[in-house]
């Protein structure tokens, strides 16, 4: 992979996971970063230039709907969860 891609990947992972820190959902936050983390680590040895380049635009497209969707979790936000509370560790 040529390190602009590899660059490119990466800038894409860091997003993909900072914005999904933004989700005020426990449960959907910690799905999403698990899902993110296993789609990066099941895919980090691909070799293939056209498939990294599929996978990236997916993850780009993925990347919006996250965006979307916190947006909207946000003008419906709740009540934090008892596991969310500072106290519980």
């Amino acid at each position: 992979m040529a390190a602009s891609s590899r660059a490119q990947v990466l800038r894409l992972y860091r997003a993909l996971l900072r914005e999904s820190q933004r989700f005020s959902g426990y449960s959907y936050r910690t799905y999403a970063i698990r899902r993110i983390k296993d789609a990066f680590r099941e895919n980090k040895n691909l070799a293939d230039s056209e498939k990294i380049e599929e996978l990236v635009n997916k993850a780009k497209a993925n990347l919006e709907v996250i965006q979307r969707q916190v947006t909207i979790g946000q003008l419906y936000a709740t009540e934090k969860l008892v596991i969310e509370s500072p106290g519980n560790t």
